[in-house]
């Protein structure tokens, strides 16, 4: 529903605010295993940085970890990173607060990877939720208690860094990273990163975190591999009081029409949130899709104050998240939930342990021991996101294939209900429920089975035939007349 986008991007970045998605398009191509946590430190107020240390031939200063891009990985790692006691220097290309595309959905995982004392700046507290399909079939599903919380990214963002500079770091803005070298001329020794600005200027570190987005020139250095790319469409909308109070505690959730597709409504106070999100190539049936949309919900009328599009791009299995001292998180390692594209949980959570094996990372004398302890940062990703990216990916060729099955599932039966009602507010996990509940292992791994007989048409193709795309709708139209009014 929502995702970290592009912190500290270099030219491949498209800004959002005006930007058309033809633009966008052509920009780009849990429980988690928890490591061996440093201390504990409880950070003050104001934590004093700490003395800083000079290259091998002292002739200047360098940083134990610099982190570049300031959204919710980058804020995190930093965060983690200075209540560790190290020196940490935090890189934003851009002035603070700024926006960001994005829904702004803060699930359960999202708020408990919060910093200490972090007060969620919510414009809004979702309880209910309607679902459609492709603006039929609608049905709304109600909860006592929140579902998740909605915000706007530039507040969030900003506290975000607050805390990190709290903690101890140092923030400075107007800095667009232009590449990270790890050996030549720019590096005095081997226990040294040089981050190198579009300016000239170099920057050491002992250990570099790359958290610049889903266009990461730190994720290029480290060699990040892409097996899912989206194109998503959001327009900010101010309604008037009426409009605004039918939205209140309330999001809808459309199953698209296109391959994987789903649009969103976020209510934020008297602004709605309204997005599309589809396989990239589909720039031209996605854009259709958020008119039609817009024009559904009977917004058309009202003037977006802001219009943007984004990619967001997800990793393979086996993508690196490392290479040497340098580590990526969030967008930038191409994390996210593949099925709903949310990222926000998944940068605070990537970040957290990107921050804290820096510090062990900066903390290693030699190559060999720096190697270790980014090992055991890919391990501690890939047993936690890791799980429920793999879990994401079949819930995405699932309902890539049958949109309308899914739909009367979750609408109709109130196992499946509860069971998304769980995850949004955090008690539970895709990866978590798939291997401790029996009928939902049970239930996934037949409708594996079922995809089975369309191999070869996965998340990679995204291609799902009209035949097909027909046959699901009608199926689920059948299971939703069975099911019981809800």
């Amino acid at each position: 529903m929502s995702s970290e986008h592009a912190e500290n991007a270099g030219p491949e970045h498209t800004e959002p605010g005006g930007a058309t998605p033809e633009a966008a398009e052509g920009a780009a191509g849990s429980t988690e295993a928890e490591p061996a946590h440093l201390p504990d430190d409880e950070a003050s107020d104001e934590a004093p940085a700490p003395a800083a240390e000079e290259s091998a031939d002292g002739s200047a200063d360098v940083w134990d970890v610099v982190v570049v891009g300031a959204g919710p990985a980058g804020a995190s790692a930093a965060y983690a990173a200075a209540v560790a006691g190290r020196r940490v220097l935090l890189l934003e290309k851009s002035e603070l607060p700024r926006y960001k595309t994005c829904g702004g959905g803060i699930i359960g995982p999202s708020r408990d990877s919060l910093p200490p004392g972090f007060e969620l700046p919510l414009q809004d507290r979702v309880h209910a939720v309607t679902f459609s399909l492709d603006g039929r079939f609608a049905r709304t599903r109600r909860s006592r208690r929140m579902l998740f919380g909605l915000i706007n990214r530039p507040e969030f963002d900003a506290q975000l860094v607050e805390h990190a500079q709290k903690a101890g770091a140092e923030l400075r803005t107007g800095a667009t990273v232009s590449r990270v070298e790890q050996h030549g001329p720019a590096v005095p020794d081997r226990r040294t990163v040089a981050v190198v600005l579009a300016d000239g200027e170099t920057i050491l570190a002992r250990a570099v975190v790359g958290a610049d987005g889903s266009a990461s020139r730190i994720g290029a250095h480290v060699g990040v591999k892409l097996g899912q790319v989206d194109l998503g469409l959001e327009a900010e909308i101010p309604v008037p009081p009426s409009v605004a109070e039918d939205w209140k505690g309330r999001v809808l959730i459309d199953w698209g029409p296109m391959p994987g597709s789903y649009g969103w409504v976020f209510p934020k106070g008297d602004t709605l949130t309204v997005g599309v999100i589809s396989a990239r190539g589909e720039g031209a049936a996605t854009k259709r899709y958020m008119e039609d949309f817009v024009a559904r919900l009977g917004l058309a009328g009202f003037e977006p104050t802001i219009s943007s599009g984004h990619l967001t791009r997800c990793r393979t299995d086996d993508s690196p998240l490392s290479r040497g001292r340098v580590l990526v998180c969030g967008d930038a390692a191409g994390l996210l939930e593949p099925w709903t594209r949310e990222g926000i949980s998944y940068a605070l959570r990537s970040g957290r342990l990107a921050g804290e094996w820096a510090v062990r990372v900066a903390e290693s004398n030699d190559a060999v021991d720096a190697r270790r302890q980014a090992l055991n940062y890919a391990f501690a990703i890939k047993a936690g996101l890791g799980v429920e990216m793999a879990v994401g990916r079949r819930m995405l060729a699932v309902f890539e294939r049958r949109p309308g099955l899914l739909h009367a599932t979750i609408t109709g039966l109130r196992p499946a209900w509860n069971a998304f009602a769980d995850i949004t507010r955090g008690a539970a996990t895709l990866g978590g429920m798939v291997r401790s509940n029996g009928m939902a292992r049970r239930a996934l791994e037949l409708l594996d089975k079922r995809m089975d007989t369309t191999a070869g048409v996965g998340p990679a193709g995204r291609g799902v035939s009209p035949r097909e795309r027909a046959a699901s709708e009608q199926e689920g139209a059948k299971a939703l007349e069975a099911s019981e009014e809800v």
